[in-house]
């Protein structure tokens, strides 16, 4: 029998715990606190690290006990420390998701989804809206305080928090929403999964209020789920011919339901054993991205792509047909 241990027990840990027996039939969940030992995961095949604050402690701790690991960090410095363990992964022949979430994680699937079907990709821009639980709200608390990374003309910058405004329409029913430069970790890793790549970016929806207040404490405490969520991903570049082209995909879902989905379906391939030990970052030209987005449709998010032509939607059935179609361009 499969064990899959779960750390975390909030909107998004409760959404994974629905989905693990679509990905890994007749599985045994086994239920661990982040504050322990992790000595209950010391038999399961993989975790899902779904609690908040950082969650490389966790994954060291698994790591030790031979465990594969499923993160849906999304702090920078957590998941930059995440990325670094790919060395001890492989020495002990298990593997480690980085990006299990929304963003990072399905951005990053969204992203080589569309920068495959052009010839030269030069630009790629993210835009989030919405959070999951608690955690996830005093996380986008957070990504509004901090430095913004970025790459611009190849070179990486780093800008304040809260600056450089940009309307963004995202997927119905959630539609246009300004958004501003964040904290986010997905330009960092879409960084090194599209080196030749030379202008990424990402933002994150807020109104004034937010802003104003990101480098205070949080002024009442978070609801236990924010609305619709929704991310949005921009691809720019050129098809064979030369031809400029901009591809645009997203998904308009509740945050914990899209970040839950993706960790389950990332765990049902390591499961498979689909994922090499080490290090993999969603978005990684070695997965199997149109398996992966499939699946994810299939544990219950509706992806989204704009082709500037309304018409009835079309599922995902071969790598050459769009996700869904979007009358809506942003």
């Amino acid at each position: 029998m499969t064990r899959l241990a779960l750390v975390g027990s909030g909107v998004t840990g409760e959404r994974i715990a629905k989905r693990l027996d679509l990905v890994a039939p007749g599985c045994e969940v086994v239920a661990v606190d982040p504050r322990g030992t992790m000595a209950e995961a010391a038999d399961c095949d993989v975790a899902v690290l779904a609690h908040g604050g950082p969650q490389i402690r966790s994954a060291v701790k698994l790591l030790a006990h031979g465990v594969s690991v499923v993160s849906t960090a999304d702090d920078l410095d957590d998941v930059r420390a995440l990325s670094e363990l790919h060395e001890s992964a492989a020495q002990h022949g298990v593997s480690v998701v980085v990006g299990g979430g929304m963003s990072p994680g399905l951005t990053g699937l969204l992203a080589r989804y569309l920068v495959g079907q052009l010839h030269h990709c030069d630009e790629i821009h993210l835009a989030v809206h919405g959070t999951a639980g608690p955690a996830c709200a005093r996380q986008h608390h957070k990504a509004l305080a901090g430095r913004a990374v970025g790459l611009h003309d190849g070179q990486q910058i780093n800008r304040p928090s809260g600056s450089g405004r940009e309307l963004c329409w995202f997927p119905e029913p959630v539609g246009a929403y300004d958004c501003y430069r964040g904290e986010l970790a997905s330009p960092m890793l879409l960084h090194e999964l599209f080196p030749d790549v030379h202008r990424i970016s990402a933002r994150v929806s807020a109104n004034r209020r937010d802003r104003l207040t990101a480098r205070l404490p949080m002024l009442s405490p978070p609801h236990r789920e924010g609305g619709v969520g929704a991310v949005r991903v921009e691809v720019r570049g050129a098809n064979s011919s030369g031809e400029r082209l901009t591809l645009v995909a997203g998904v308009a879902e509740l945050v914990g339901t899209c970040a839950a989905a993706t960790a389950a379906a990332f765990t049902g391939a390591i499961v498979r054993g689909d994922l090499d030990p080490g290090v993999t970052v969603a978005g990684d030209e070695r997965l199997d991205t149109i398996g992966l987005l499939r699946e994810i449709e299939r544990l219950g998010v509706r992806l989204q792509e704009f082709t500037g032509i309304p018409h009835p939607a079309h599922p995902v059935s071969t790598p050459i047909q769009p996700l869904t179609n979007d009358p809506h361009h942003g």
